[in-house]
This record gives C-alpha cells, sequence and structure tokens, in this order.
C-alpha cells in the first residue's frame, strides 16, 4: 500500500540551524515530466544554509519570494519509486542522482521522497554509495560549468557576458582557492584530469588529502598569502570569492582569469589595465552533465570526499557542522 505521508524537515521562518524541524508532510505526487525518488541520501550545500537564514546573503533585489512552510535542499541520490507516462529513460527501481530545480529554492531534497524534473537527473554511478553520489550534484556540476563547460544559455545573474571556461591542457596552470571544500575538491580533480598543473589553497591539515586528489602544490593559507607567491597563472578558480577575491588578480599572466565561485569583489578597470578577465556563473540542474560526470566517479577517475553524515532527523546538527567551517568535502544527510 502506498504511503500517504513522510518525513522531512521544513522551515516555517527563518533563522539559525534550531528553525529546521523535522515533521510529517504528504508524499509529493510528479507531474508531466517529473520522476518520485525514494530518498536515500541528501547533499548538504550553502545554499541550503542561505534559504534557512532568509537569503540574506543575496542582494535585495535578486532574493526570490520564499512561500513558508518549505523544504531545503536540491541533491539527492535514491532510488525511482513511480515515474509520469510521459517520461521516457527512467524506470521503477533505477537507482539515480541529481540537483533538483536549482537555481530555484524549490528543490525540497530534506524528504523521504522528492519528485525531480527527469532532466534533472542522471543514473547513479554503480561504483559509489548513495551517501558519495549526494554529495556530487551541486559541487561537481558547478566546477563543471565553471572549467569545462556551461552547457546552458541561461543568461548570469551575475555578468552580462556568457561565461566562458578557459581551455584546460598541459600548458595550463590552474589555482583553486578553497581547494578541500565541495566546489573546490572537484576543481582540483577535473582540472587535474584535463592535464593541468593545479596549486591548490587551503589550510596545512588539508595538505595530504589535496595531494592525493591530484594537486601538484598546495599552499597553506595560514602560514602563506597564496597573492604573494603564485605567478604567471592562466586561472584561478576561487571557489571562497567575497571581498577578497581581487587579490588574485595580479597572480595571472596576461590573457589569464579569475573565476569567482560566489560574488567575488574586484576593479574592472585594474583587470582591464593588467589584460586579465573575471568571469562568473550560476550553476544550473543538468542531468546529461552529471552522467559524464557519473561516469568519472565510476570509474575512480574523480572522487567525493565525505566530511560527515547525520540521519535526516539531525539536520541542525549538519548545519551547526557547516558553520564550523574547514569542511574536507562534503556533509551528506542519510534518509533510512
Amino acid at each position: 500500500m502506498a504511503r500517504n505521508t513522510m518525513k522531512a524537515i521544513r522551515l516555517h521562518e527563518h533563522g539559525g540551524p534550531e528553525v529546521l524541524r523535522y515533521e510529517d508532510v504528504p508524499v509529493p505526487e510528479p507531474k508531466p515530466g517529473e520522476v518520485l525518488v525514494r530518498v536515500h541520501a541528501v547533499g548538504v550545500n550553502p545554499p541550503d544554509w542561505y534559504l534557512r537564514d532568509g537569503l540574506t546573503v543575496m542582494p535585495v533585489e535578486m532574493r526570490p519570494r520564499i512561500d513558508l512552510p518549505v523544504i531545503p535542499g536540491t541533491d539527492v541520490s535514491g532510488v525511482v519509486e513511480a515515474v509520469a507516462d510521459d517520461v521516457d529513460g527512467f524506470s521503477v527501481g533505477d537507482e539515480v542522482y541529481g540537483m533538483i530545480r536549482f537555481p530555484g529554492f524549490d528543490g525540497s531534497a530534506y524528504a523521504e521522497y522528492v519528485v525531480a524534473p527527469a532532466s534533472d537527473l542522471a543514473r547513479k554511478p554503480a561504483g559509489i554509495d548513495h551517501v558519495h553520489a549526494a554529495g556530487a550534484p551541486m559541487a561537481g556540476l558547478t566546477a563543471w560549468q565553471f572549467l569545462l563547460e556551461l552547457g546552458h544559455d541561461h543568461p548570469s545573474p551575475f555578468q552580462a557576458a556568457r561565461h566562458h571556461p578557459v581551455p584546460l591542457g598541459t600548458d595550463t596552470t590552474v589555482l583553486v582557492n578553497g581547494a578541500a571544500g565541495g566546489v573546490g575538491h572537484f576543481g582540483v580533480q577535473l582540472a587535474k584530469w584535463k592535464g593541468a598543473h593545479v596549486i591548490a589553497v587551503a589550510s596545512g591539515a588539508h595538505e595530504s588529502f589535496l595531494h592525493k586528489l591530484g594537486a601538484d602544490e598546495v599552499i597553506d593559507y595560514s602560514r602563506t598569502r597564496p597573492e604573494e607567491v603564485a605567478r604567471d597563472l592562466d586561472l584561478v578558480l576561487d571557489t571562497v570569492g567575497g571581498p577578497t577575491s581581487h587579490r588574485f588578480l595580479r597572480t595571472l599572466k596576461r590573457g589569464g582569469a579569475l573565476f569567482p565561485v560566489f560574488f567575488g569583489e574586484f576593479d574592472p578597470e585594474e583587470a582591464a589595465r593588467l589584460g586579465v578577465t573575471v568571469s562568473s556563473t550560476q550553476v544550473r540542474s543538468n542531468g546529461p552533465q552529471l552522467a559524464e560526470l557519473g561516469r568519472l566517479l565510476d570509474a575512480g577517475t574523480v572522487h567525493v570526499a565525505i566530511d560527515s553524515t547525520f540521519p535526516l532527523a539531525q539536520a541542525r546538527e549538519a548545519h551547526v557542522r557547516a558553520a564550523r567551517g574547514h569542511i574536507q568535502g562534503k556533509i551528506v544527510l542519510t534518509v533510512a
């Protein structure tokens, strides 16, 4: 007999981790083009706590309207429970993973069941479990769309020009700032897969981890300012961004590029004077790109690092862990 209710995490108000409530809600039903997924694991990402906080991190004019209560989350791995009549390519029982409806905030992934557009999903790589698969979509797609292939024609909210990845190869030097985190550790691996010389910036505690991922050099930012020692770079992927992102402009050779993942601040006149490009984009759901990433995950070419796991009912604790920072890889919620 089909279940009518499920457990989920919902927000009835914005605030700290304490506003995350574990409660009973109706099981959603797939609409045309959608798949119902029985969730096994959920990836925890920065937009989850941005939503919880009320999107205060975003400029007021960019904040979408959020109707409460709302179930946060975008990244899932699970098993197909039902498919709409018009969906081809997925069947009941298939193991899938995906980032749902992003850049919106209606993914509703913190739950035992979730409905997802079939186009947002891909087959889960058989060689990894649901926990590792759930850690991959947003972080992996962000690194993929910044570094390898944008994969869509939607305009970016951050700039008028279309983002163009820099061709990567054996003659390319890439610095990844925030290299041990979710996007950063994928960036290191994807750049290395393409043959680039990779310099990783992180705290010294992550040095061994980053070398294992393929980093050729590791700069411990607690001991050395990366902008004082890195020179003649082709590309900086700055996963930290913010008001200090501009410091990497002078580490680039003429013709180089700075890709701030999060609201990087810089002086356009300085960038023009140095002959470098600053470019950003907004990651978007993309099932076909996840299928490509899945092949790398399945082959062991790319790995998902798991910082910690928490049961769905302990989502508050997961957000407390995220707030402490210095995350190595991804935080994941497990669903019984």
